[in-house]
């Protein structure tokens, strides 16, 4: 038990915070639409403050007031833009200068200033209560909840092997109904993937989320429990996050899926996804590797092992071909974190 469970705590009273984590294709943009679709709920885009902008882990110290306008309207892009497809910072800077108005020179911290824009962007839409859905802040929940000690987590858990197949074809993404990818992010996806790597930031990412299965501020999702029976779930996260429920939040549309095309006019939960790496698409290696190397946080979290039967020669190659794409890896991401040997440190973790 972590030294921030079973205490109580008061909400911040300048902005509520919702954090959707977890590991990546477990089901955190789903759970984030779903919650934005509460009226008083505004879900931002994948931000990856925390890490990339600003490393969490920092001791936190005042910044100047033109780097300060840098960073919020560098967010307006992110939010705006997309993450992918940021570009020129100039256009958003009166805007961001008057975001910060209000803000001490003293107190304009880095975390302060995001706070800041959080607050004035769900504002724009009507919106008091905010929900960022970046699966990698499930590595900083401790540092995070010592930033925000009413902030509410949803730690997204979704069975290996599924995560796998999705990231194995998250780079053919563009093809799938998806607006124009970036080709340098298609290159860096397919790079990512390997099964070991897959398995390793499962492992990681859940032994994260599981320090904190007692807190009162953390609440576990299996996402098959989730698309098995919605309003049921969703009905205990609203509950644990102080929200009223209403059954227009299962209105989503089913778009995102590495496994199929999208359906944007489709909505609502599509129970038919959980297990799709039992259909195909993984080989027997790959589900042999999986299992392996995640099997005690398969056995937690109530996934069973199947049986199979690899050839030994081709665990061999794929040993092999993960020392090269681990370089590649390492190339592709250098830029998406603040400190890299801190972030590389906390994914490997076994």
């Amino acid at each position: 038990m972590t030294e921030l469970t079973k205490t109580t705590v008061q909400n911040d009273p300048d902005v509520q915070i919702i954090l959707v984590v977890g590991n990546s294709r477990s089901g955190t943009t789903m759970m984030g639409r779903i919650l934005g679709k509460h009226k008083s709920v505004f879900t931002f885009n994948e931000d990856h403050f925390f890490e990339e902008l600003w490393y969490p882990e920092e001791n936190p110290q005042p910044m100047g007031r033109l780097d300060a306008v840098k960073l919020v309207a560098r967010l307006f892009s992110i939010q705006r833009d997309g993450y992918f497809y940021q570009g020129d910072i100039q256009k958003y800077m009166d805007e961001a200068e008057r975001v910060l108005d209000d803000l001490d020179s003293s107190s304009a911290t880095p975390p302060r200033v995001f706070e800041a824009f959080l607050k004035y962007e769900a504002g724009r839409y009507g919106k008091n209560i905010v929900c960022l859905q970046t699966p990698r802040n499930v590595y900083y929940i401790r540092e995070i909840l010592a930033l925000h000690p009413g902030a509410y987590f949803v730690n997204m858990i979704r069975d290996p092997r599924d995560v796998l197949l999705s990231q194995k074809r998250r780079w053919l993404g563009r093809f799938s109904g998806s607006r124009k990818i970036p080709f340098f992010h298609i290159v860096r996806t397919w790079a990512d993937y390997h099964p070991i790597t897959i398995s390793m930031l499962w492992r990681s990412g859940i032994r994260a989320g599981d320090q904190f299965t007692d807190s009162l501020r953390v609440f576990q999702v299996r996402f098959e429990d989730l698309v098995n029976a919605p309003q049921e779930m969703i009905q205990k996260i609203c509950t644990f996050c102080n929200l009223a429920y209403h059954p227009e939040m299962l209105m989503v549309p089913q778009v995102g899926s590495s496994n199929r095309t999208d359906k944007p006019d489709q909505m609502g939960i599509d129970a038919s996804v959980p297990s799709r790496w039992k259909q195909g698409g993984l080989t027997a290696a790959e589900i042999h590797i999986s299992q392996m190397m995640t099997q005690n946080g398969m056995a937690r979290h109530n996934y069973i092992k199947e049986p199979v039967s690899p050839n030994p020669l081709a665990i061999l190659v794929s040993g092999i071909a993960w020392a090269g794409k681990s370089i590649l890896v390492l190339i592709f991401n250098r830029h998406r974190v603040k400190n890299l040997f801190s972030a590389i440190r906390k994914r490997l973790v076994k």
